[in-house]
């Protein structure tokens, strides 16, 4: 096992970094080709909900599950075996011949998107030695990147050859699959496997378990407000006029936002603590979130960055902190940070497509936007630097 002073490995940090973006980049997919699907198959903003919603559950809620059974089992297959299945799966959208196949599709590469995560992101912090926040935040810019330049790549290729053309793309996540398979280490494990999955939750967290559970909330409100502007943001401006490759450059340009704002978040947060990032983070993202929802024209791109920039900063930071109370369970504790409180967030997709067919996607987004102000009563009770 290796010590938090040990020497960083580049070697297998590139590589985990990697993995986090070559499965991100094919699950960012979904989200720009949601008016697409709502074309061809005469899509309900419910039944838009209910493909955002399952995708992620799948992906995202089940992860601590997946956490789990990596730790149990010390091998590379639900690293390496999921990010196959998201690289396979998710491409074959394009020929689905109804929208149930459509939804299989979408489930089977999300199982394999909550398989690979928790393994990942628990090993990034084993190799990275010190630095957790900025080694995290290395981490999460694959994701985040991945999905910037996800929807930029698939509406191009849809808009040239047709949604048929999707399945292609496989062939290029196939041949970084092949690098991985040489150079991803085998996963140590946390020692946790002999306690069962609750009895691994109750031992990662220990007494710290209410301080978890306040990030946790957190995490899953600000999941809960981007994840739904990521899926209802292309249908509003689908609505307008807008083109399908102005759609995934608007998606693209949200979620790199949070590359920039991640990293930038990582380093600050080092050297000044979690706190004051979370608080200004948040207090900014709520005008440009309403500002994305009423502004038209050009104003779209920047505010879609912006809003993208502040909204999204502070999820490295939540996984870090977390991991930092609870060392014991690193695959763990990111699993319920990245994944669960994601998939917490995602999954009321349905609800907000129901809502928004009922009172317009301009109603419900106006609301949300309001979420981060009120989660700064929640951040002031985060705790400061070095408190367990």
């Amino acid at each position: 096992m290796r010590t938090p002073d040990a020497k960083a490995n580049v070697r297998v940090i590139i590589a985990l970094t990697l993995v986090h973006f070559t499965g991100d980049f094919y699950a960012s997919f979904i989200t720009p080709l949601l008016p697409v699907f709502a074309d061809t198959f005469a899509l309900s903003l419910t039944q838009i909900g209910v493909i955002a919603g399952l995708n992620r559950f799948l992906a995202f809620v089940v992860q601590p599950i997946g956490g789990y059974l990596a730790d149990n089992y010390r091998n590379r297959i639900f690293l390496l075996g999921g990010l196959l299945a998201n690289i396979v799966f998710i491409p074959l959208v394009g020929i689905a011949a109804n929208f149930w196949i459509l939804l299989l599709f979408v489930a089977l590469g999300s199982i394999g998107q909550s398989m690979f995560h928790p393994p990942a992101a628990g090993m990034m912090t084993s190799y990275a030695g010190k630095h957790r926040g900025f080694s995290l935040s290395i981490f999460n810019v694959g994701g985040t990147l991945a999905f910037g330049l996800g929807p930029l790549f698939i509406t191009y290729v849809v808009r040239l050859f047709g949604l048929g053309a999707a399945p292609w793309s496989m062939l290029i996540g196939l041949g970084i699959f092949i690098y991985l398979l040489k150079t991803v280490p085998r996963p140590e494990g946390e020692g946790l496997r002999r306690f069962g999955l609750f009895g691994a939750i109750k031992e990662a967290l220990g007494g710290v378990w209410k301080m978890i559970a306040l990030i946790w909330l957190i995490m899953a409100l600000r999941a809960f407000v981007s994840q739904s502007f990521m899926t209802f943001m292309p249908m509003l401006y689908a609505r307008e006029g807008y083109s399908l490759v102005s759609l995934g450059l608007v998606v693209s340009l949200f979620t790199v936002a949070g590359t920039v704002s991640g990293l930038l978040a990582g380093h600050l947060s080092d050297r000044i603590g979690h706190r004051p990032v979370f608080f200004t983070s948040h207090l900014l993202a709520a005008p440009l979130l309403a500002a994305v929802v009423h502004l038209r024209g050009n104003w779209i791109y920047p505010t879609a960055f912006l809003a993208g920039f502040f909204v999204m900063a502070t999820l490295p930071l939540g996984v870090a902190l977390a991991q930092e109370l609870a060392p014991r369970g690193k695959s763990m504790v990111a699993s319920l940070m990245m994944g669960f409180a994601l998939g917490a967030g995602g999954i009321l997709s349905p609800v907000v497509g129901r809502l928004a067919d009922i009172h317009s996607i301009e109603v419900v987004l106006t609301a949300l936007a309001i979420v981060p102000l009120a989660s700064l009563g929640l951040i002031i009770f985060l705790p400061v630097r070095g408190s367990r």
